[in-house]
């Protein structure tokens, strides 16, 4: 059985909860079947430590973005994304999208300029994108097809029916994180019922988001197993069966 973690930031992972290194922690990912990895890059000036993981270990690759929420950083230019976009190792474009959450609808207009940029740098470089999308649902499905955006996932998906409707029109999969083990989230857990089997990703966004059984705990890319077993159940279905999708979903999505 393989599970792949389809988002996390192994770069701000705690390591001394997972054996003090890189190498501890992808172990203890390994004995629960998590072995592949998207270590998910938030602002260009920790790109090259995300992209030198990627470089060092071959099953963990990185994507080049900059964050929604990410204020005091460089602004990419569509061109910069491009470069980075260049190595091998990079397979997606992101973590990017909206966030009205931490910055006002109304204050927000460089934070669309940035996500166009970025939806720009996706359909030039051919690899898809990683969208954040936090209290911005209307303005990022807007946005996405106003930008013909042409492949990507809607990471850390926490909205209703309609909106992974809309966002699967577009042709996005859908991911969801540890979220949906939460005693909070039976609507999320209706959703997920929902989303076609070829659609569904999984992810941890560790060290964020921690799933039960192990909330208030460090998180890491090993307890995407835990995301699947309950999307396993809530599809009535196997562990094997629900990790074998999302691996060949993630594999079609990024590597096809």
């Amino acid at each position: 059985m393989q599970i792949v973690d389809s988002h996390c930031h192994i770069d701000r992972v705690d390591l001394d909860a997972f054996g003090g290194s890189i190498e501890s922690m992808l172990a203890h990912a390994g004995e629960l079947s998590v072995n592949k990895f998207l270590c998910v890059c938030i602002d260009l000036e920790h790109f090259d430590q995300v992209h030198n993981l990627a470089l060092e270990y071959p099953n963990i690759f990185s994507s080049v973005g900059v964050h929604p929420t990410e204020t005091n950083c460089k602004d990419p230019s569509i061109e910069e994304l491009l470069v980075y976009a260049k190595s091998d190792r990079v397979i997606a474009i992101g973590e990017t999208g909206l966030d009205y959450f931490h910055v006002k609808k109304e204050e927000a207009d460089w934070q669309r300029d940035r996500f166009r940029r970025h939806i720009k740098a996706s359909n030039e470089s051919g690899k898809p994108m990683i969208i954040h999308m936090r209290d911005a649902k209307e303005d990022t499905i807007r946005i996405l097809t106003e930008e013909k955006a042409e492949a990507g996932v809607m990471h850390c998906f926490s909205e209703d029916w309609e909106t992974a409707q809309a966002a699967l029109d577009l042709g996005f999969y859908i991911s969801f994180s540890g979220i949906l083990t939460f005693n909070s989230a039976q609507s999320l857990r209706e959703v997920a019922m929902k989303v076609p089997a070829e659609r569904l990703l999984v992810e941890t966004d560790s060290p964020y988001l921690t799933p039960s059984p192990f909330r208030g705990r460090p998180n890491s890319p090993a307890y995407t197993y835990y995301v699947v077993e309950k999307l396993a159940e809530i599809r009535n279905t196997s562990i094997d069966e629900m990790a074998t999708t999302t691996t060949n979903n993630f594999n079609q999505l990024f590597f096809s």
